[in-house]
């Protein structure tokens, strides 16, 4: 189990955030970003779960302690069109980066839903990065052009998403071959959301158990 913790931003504000530990020493890092819901149960335990897998994992509270419930769609997609991402990401998450890699670890950033379109956004902006794994999101492509992404991307996406949608996907993968950068992109027979096992209504055991594999592997590789 993990613990509430509070770190700076570049800025020199306070964030909050939820940090599960390896237990061993010299861990890799992972900043780990919630979906539209906020920091929930759900993504403290894919903290806990990824920490077991031998890295220091940190999740940023980027709603300031709200938590939608996740039948409240409304309630999540306001929460979500307030969040200024852009500061988010190059502000708290990077706080949140800096904080995992003060001892010299190397960090990975990756996110679900909106924090994959935010991890996405990290992959561009924050130099201490040193690889990311998004999963079923992206953001516009003013926000982060598939040229501008720095480090080793894998993606994770569901071909019935309506919101991160195939076309959305099958266009950024392009941009990013045709900018020659070393990113792995997977998709799977699966609704967006696949990974949360708290929504029985778009889970899907077998998808989620590839794809978390699949980035686990890759943390390993990319961060040691």
């Amino acid at each position: 189990m993990g613990t509430s913790i509070s770190f700076k931003r570049p800025d020199g504000k306070e964030a909050k955030g939820y940090l599960a530990k390896a237990g061993c020493a010299n861990a890799p890092g992972v900043v780990m970003i919630q979906e539209w819901w906020g920091l929930s149960d759900q993504i403290k335990g894919l903290a806990d779960r990824l920490a077991q897998e031998g890295f220091d994992v940190l999740a940023p509270d980027l709603y300031n302690g709200v938590v939608v419930p996740y039948h409240d769609t409304d309630a999540a997609n306001k929460e979500m069109n307030s969040l200024d991402f852009m500061d988010a990401t190059t502000q708290t998450v990077r706080g949140a980066v800096q904080y995992l890699s003060k001892d010299g670890a190397k960090v990975g950033l990756t996110g679900f839903c909106l924090g994959g379109a935010v991890t996405v956004i990290g992959a561009t902006k924050i130099p201490e990065l040193s690889a990311a794994v998004a999963f079923y999101g992206i953001p516009p492509e003013q926000a982060a052009k598939p040229a501008d992404v720095q480090v080793p991307l894998q993606g994770h996406f569901a071909n019935r998403d309506d919101w991160c949608t195939p076309e959305v996907v099958d266009n950024f993968e392009k941009g990013l071959k045709a900018a020659g950068k070393s990113a792995e992109f997977f998709r799977y027979d699966a609704d967006h959301a696949f990974v949360n096992e708290q929504r029985a209504e778009v889970h899907d055991l077998e998808a989620a158990k590839l794809a978390w594999g699949r980035a686990a592997a890759f943390f390993k590789k990319h961060l040691g």
